[in-house]
């Protein structure tokens, strides 16, 4: 059975910031691979490259791929980018056209299929301990607003969109979702979105075979 190369592009998300390697949710989304039955009791092997750190926007992320050297193509590529754009108060158009530019570079990694490509939605921190003494209402309007725009263009390039954003929104009432730095997902929580992505993820793998 080939190896799967996967491709995780992001920020703090996907680098997963204040949790182990083991529970990020790219990381918990191969080893679902791994032990996937759709591909029989060999399972699968998965290689992950990695282009994420804390505090980017779509645009320093942009800068970090230009610097990481990159060995396309690539079975999977993951796309989870732009709290920091809302963070900072960044303009939404600019966003747009940057979250497109860095879709088309994904699905380009992805030997230009779109359906290789996955894209995440915005988590809604306005939920979190950190964010205590905040606008929370304010910040969920616009996480709403960054949103509906990467996943109009996601579904514009024929890419597969994923909302997580409404498990984010339950560490509101489960503080377990939320890791030690009042701020980020817990591995439980990058737990859920890995589920979610799952199926949709080895249809692409069983389809490339």
């Amino acid at each position: 059975m080939p190896i799967v190369r996967y491709l995780a592009l992001g920020d703090s998300y996907t680098i997963g910031e204040s949790v182990e390697i083991a529970e990020r949710w790219p990381n918990q989304l191969a080893e679902l691979i791994k032990l996937s039955p759709q591909f029989g009791e060999s399972g699968r092997g998965v290689e992950i490259s990695v282009v994420a750190r804390t505090g980017w926007t779509t645009q320093e992320l942009w800068a970090g791929i230009q610097v990481k050297k990159l060995d396309p193509p690539y079975n999977l590529v993951s796309l989870l980018i732009g709290v920091n754009n809302q963070y900072r108060g960044c303009d939404i158009d600019e966003y747009r056209e940057q979250f497109v530019f860095l879709l088309g570079k994904s699905i380009e990694y992805a030997s230009g299929d779109p359906k290789h490509v996955i894209v995440l939605s915005i988590p809604d921190w306005g939920v979190t301990p950190f964010a205590q003494g905040r606008d929370g209402q304010q910040v969920a309007k616009e996480i709403d607003a960054f949103n509906a725009v990467n996943k109009q263009e996601t579904e514009k390039a024929g890419a597969h969109y994923f909302d997580i954003t409404p498990i984010s929104r339950a560490a509101v009432n489960n503080p377990a979702l939320i890791a030690s730095d009042g701020l980020h997902p817990s591995g439980k929580m990058y737990a859920e979105w890995a589920q979610l992505v799952l199926p949709v993820v080895t249809n692409i793998l069983s389809d490339s075979e």
